[in-house]
């Protein structure tokens, strides 16, 4: 009888090793967000370089990774069209809102969603005609008890829903989130760039939130997040009806 390879060794319910480290490697090359050699991979990855390798190559036949010029690995263009299937209506209805109010306000525009503790940025859209703009790519991701785009998203969520160890400072900008609507941060995630965001609370999904980052100005922060509350409105009136 030919034997079948499993990687778990120990349960069918045992998660797979192989693949949990091919998408680590998209992970690496995400959070660098420029191309990266082997040798860093293999470095962030902790195996042997031929191991390495060998999820690249992989990676690489399914378009999920390619080659620069000079030979670094970076993120393929297959995964922009398998992102584009994740909530495909929600950032079909989204999409067209943030491009206004990016395009109105002069700031990189985003939806962002949750995903266990973390944000993460399914769509996101920089302004047509501003001198500098703010690069947030979709796929980015952080810990929701940090940045505007966190903080509306637990407004969402029971205090008992939050992730262990949410200290009383954080809780407190949450509260006065959820009483005005809106919430702010600035040199949380990125420093020096400064962040509003507002719920986006739709039935039967996971909580989210339309959010807009830029370089501190003099604009009043409300006025940013009024703008937001519509995008977030109309998003919210046609998916719900």
């Amino acid at each position: 009888m030919p034997k079948i390879f499993d990687d778990s060794n120990t349960s069918t319910d045992a998660p797979s090793q192989t693949l949990s480290r091919g998408i680590r490697v998209l992970e690496i090359l995400a959070d660098a967000r420029v191309p990266l050699t082997i040798d860093a991979i293999t470095a962030e990855l902790g195996v042997h370089r031929s191991v390495a390798y060998r999820f690249i190559r992989t990676l690489e036949q399914h378009g999920l990774v390619e080659r620069d010029a000079g030979g670094r690995i970076r993120l393929g263009a297959r995964l922009a069209a398998l992102a584009s299937g994740v909530a495909h209506d929600l950032q079909a209805e989204a999409l067209p809102e943030l491009t206004a109010a990016a395009n109105e306000l002069g700031m990189t525009c985003f939806l962002v969603v949750l995903d266990h503790e973390e944000c993460v940025t399914l769509a996101s859209v920089e302004p047509r005609h501003a001198v500098a703009t703010v690069a947030q790519r979709p796929g980015t991701r952080h810990p929701v008890t940090v940045g505007a785009p966190g903080k509306a998203i637990l407004t969402q969520l029971s205090p008992g829903a939050w992730p262990v160890g949410t200290d009383a400072a954080l809780a407190a900008e949450v509260h006065m989130a959820a009483l005005r609507g809106w919430a702010e941060s600035q040199n949380e995630v990125i420093p020096s760039l400064h962040a509003v965001a507002v719920p986006l609370a739709l039935r039967g999904r996971r909580p989210a939130a339309i959010a807009a980052v830029y370089l501190p100005t003099d604009r009043e922060v409300a006025s940013v997040a009024e703008r937001l509350i519509a995008s977030a409105t109309a998003v919210r009136s046609a998916l719900d009806g």
